[in-house]
């Protein structure tokens, strides 16, 4: 697809919450060709999910979503019974009734004004591999974490199933990611967006260092070397930034909750996507 538009990124949309909703009904485009990259977290109930994306989708020329951990919660009193994999291959469908890109679906092509990018949603997980220094195994990790009173809700509410564990879903996902990717042809530029950062270093900045074990995963550490990245596109953290990583950049694109939101509203806003050399 080509035009005027620009390549926009968002992520921890949360619309569930009352302020989070004003803010999904004001999000508009600044041209009708511009695209949404959708980095996870935009709801816990699917029905939510569902209600947000199909707003973007009028509003935006191409929605992108790769799914967060809250997406694929299962809550109490949700009336949508599927959970791990069968849950998110029912999101998966419904996105595809939207016209909403997803993990499962060939990448698409964005043309700007410095050319063509093949944009790759993910769909990863984690598996406990972002790790405190000094701390070597996941089951030391955790304790840690349990005694430290962060733990991330996923414990509870995420669900594997059929997978024996979370991690266990995690390789298998980034097993069948990393075929798709070193298929592509090379010579094509990526812009790669998962809901976790690719790399650990975006989370030693976080507040509970301990709440890195649920941010991802190292055997992605050297993708964005080894794949012709341009750009990476995540969220989870909250913490909306660049960093820079051998050239590449890596855009933290959260809305977060309303406590989180700079008094300027910047916060809240979409992301344009930059790219690397």
């Amino acid at each position: 697809m080509t035009g005027d538009g620009r390549l926009l990124a968002i992520s921890d949309l949360h619309v569930g919450h009352p302020k989070n909703r004003e803010l999904l009904h004001a999000l508009r485009p600044q041209s009708p060709a511009d695209w949404l990259l959708v980095a996870g977290d935009v709801a816990e109930r699917c029905d939510d999910i569902v209600a947000a994306l199909d707003l973007l989708t009028g509003r935006f020329a191409q929605v992108v979503w790769a799914p967060g951990n809250h997406e694929l919660w299962t809550a109490p009193g949700d009336p949508y019974a599927p959970r791990g994999e069968d849950r998110y291959k029912n999101l998966v469908e419904a996105c595809r009734s939207l016209g909403v890109a997803t993990p499962e679906d060939p990448y698409l092509e964005w043309t700007g004004p410095d050319g063509t990018v093949t944009v790759a949603p993910l769909f990863l997980g984690y598996d406990y591999s972002f790790r405190p220094d000094g701390v070597d195994t996941k089951e030391q990790a955790l304790e840690l974490a349990y005694e430290s009173g962060v733990v991330c809700t996923d414990e509870v509410l995420l669900h594997p199933d059929p997978y024996v564990s979370r991690d266990a879903w995690c390789a298998a996902r980034v097993a069948e990611t990393e075929r798709r990717l070193a298929a592509l042809d090379p010579a094509r530029r990526l812009v790669l967006v998962n809901h976790y950062p690719l790399v650990q270093d975006p989370t030693r900045v976080l507040r509970h260092p301990e709440f890195a074990l649920w941010c991802g995963t190292t055997l992605t550490g050297d993708w964005h070397r080894r794949f012709p990245v341009t750009a990476v596109v995540y969220g989870h953290l909250h913490i909306r930034r660049t960093t820079w990583h051998d050239g590449v950049p890596f855009i933290e694109a959260s809305v977060g909750y309303p406590r989180e939101w700079g008094a300027d509203g910047r916060s809240t806003a979409p992301r344009e996507v930059v790219f690397g050399g």
